[in-house]
């Protein structure tokens, strides 16, 4: 990868990821993000879904560290480290939502790397990234998790070997892969009881250096995981009038494994119904109807309950929407069922961030 002008990694290619080794942190780029989303089921029948997400941001490029005053001091570093953890109690329709904010340095925060195991972790959360396992926990005053997750099938890169674009040049783009079926099994704490919970979660790990392109205000991500067997990742890039721009794209998984990378021309989908946040006064879309053109695909999509949004003034300073859903629908004439999550940015304010 090349450098821009700003001194930061470029995404401009092919990004030829290995594992375990590319589960671990990529310094020099902007921004790096690791994301965990899943629907588990108690013992009792009650369904919950849970985000467990870490953000690492680079403050400044590699070079401006021959810049530092020396000596060194222990608090000084180009990295911060947010965390955002949520539990949403689909039985009673009540979302709670925590967030975490540290410098990798003196022990709050950090990327520990070794042969065939990372762990990122902020204070008492962490995700443990091994060959065959990851090991996610998360403590809050209001909930706790800690839950074990085991991969069904390979890592799927997405785009072209991994290379994922998201503008009309070829650095607006990041390095983005997913594990899209984790068998999960472990333990929520909520409302004051441990309740043992299984199963299916799903992981995405991308990393970038570019800022979104002038006239993009946000993005809608679905991963939905179909009841045979297979999986869908879409995400929708907008404009403010709703305009979908051509880099919208997806990801399409067979019941073996192997990815069918979908374009924009591949799809449709139209919102349903609205929801109006309480809390922001975002009006966010909460239900849609998705054909996947080449493969036949139907699909009715609806949040399982309207109240997940996510504000995160302590940490990333963004108010997004992050929930559960749950899909009805067919594919050719075999009916189908989906569980899965959604992300909706920039209905808040426009989403200026990096990628």
């Amino acid at each position: 990868m090349a450098e821009d002008t700003d001194g930061y990694l470029a995404v401009t290619g092919p990004c030829h990821q290995t594992f375990p080794k590319d589960h671990g942190a990529h310094p020099g780029y902007r921004i790096e993000w690791w994301y965990y989303t899943g629907n588990l089921l108690a013992e009792s029948g009650d369904r919950y879904g849970f985000q467990l997400t870490f953000f690492r941001n680079q403050m400044s490029p590699s070079n401006a560290v021959k810049a530092w005053p020396r000596p060194s001091s222990a608090w000084r570093t180009q990295q911060i480290l947010a965390g955002h953890a949520a539990i949403s109690d689909l039985n009673k329709n009540k979302h709670r939502h925590a967030e975490q904010l540290a410098r990798e340095s003196l022990g709050m925060a950090g990327i520990a790397q070794q042969a065939s195991e990372t762990t990122v972790f902020i204070k008492d959360w962490s995700a443990t990234i091994g060959a065959n396992s990851h090991t996610l926990k998360a403590r809050t005053a209001e909930f706790a998790f800690d839950l074990k997750l085991q991969p069904a099938k390979p890592p799927v890169l997405h785009g072209q070997g991994g290379y994922s674009r998201k503008g009309s040049t070829a650095e607006r783009a990041s390095c983005y892969y997913s594990l899209t079926r984790l068998k999960t099994t472990g333990t929520l704490r909520i409302d004051g009881k441990v309740v043992s919970v299984e199963g299916l979660s799903w992981m995405d790990h991308e990393y970038s250096s570019a800022s979104l392109e002038a006239d993009i205000v946000g993005w809608d991500w679905f991963s939905l995981q179909l009841s045979d067997q297979t999986e869908l990742m879409l995400y929708l890039l907008r404009k403010e009038n709703g305009e979908l721009i051509p880099a919208s794209s997806g990801t399409f998984v067979n019941r073996a494994g192997i990815s069918q990378h979908l374009t924009r021309e591949d799809f449709r989908i139209t919102a349903l119904k609205r929801w109006k946040s309480p809390h922001s006064g975002a009006v966010y879309p909460v239900a849609w109807r998705l054909t996947i053109l080449p493969l036949a695909i139907e699909l009715s999509i609806v949040a399982n309950f309207t109240d997940q949004e996510m504000r995160t003034a302590a940490s990333t300073g963004v108010i997004y929407w992050e929930g559960s859903v749950s899909a009805t629908g067919s594919v050719g004439e075999r009916p189908v069922k989906a569980d899965g999550y959604v992300e909706l940015t920039g209905y808040a304010t426009d989403y200026r961030a990096p990628l």
